[in-house]
């Protein structure tokens, strides 16, 4: 998997391409959250669009990052995400926990509530 960043305004926010399977981008994606917070980032998106498929360790990676983004008093939205993501969002019910937005500029805007 490739994690792209940059920046508008003070949101970073993280292109992610490629699966996000055990041991294939999940430990990418842990790392690199982790940095950001190290770094005093606290607004992040995640810019799922390109994102095929994700599988159960990779969906937990995602809310430990969503966590880890929380506990440091940050927040963490989701945007673009595939039909298969919402699918997996819904059947695990987290898709009330995470915000999650189908362009960039509403994510974006949601940040300045």
């Amino acid at each position: 998997m490739n994690i792209r960043e940059r920046q508008v305004g003070d949101i970073t926010i993280l292109d992610l391409e490629g699966k996000i399977l055990l041991g294939d981008g999940d430990v990418q994606l842990k790392q690199h959250v982790a940095d950001l917070i190290a770094r005093g980032v606290r607004r992040v998106l995640l810019n799922c669009s390109d994102v095929p498929y994700m599988d159960s360790s990779g969906l937990g990676e995602v809310v430990r990052c969503y966590t880890a983004v929380k506990r440091a008093g940050g927040e963490m939205k989701l945007v673009n995400l595939t039909k298969r993501l919402i699918d997996l969002l819904t059947i695990t019910k987290l898709i009330t926990v995470f915000e999650a937005f189908e362009s960039e500029d509403v994510a974006l805007k949601s940040f300045h509530k």
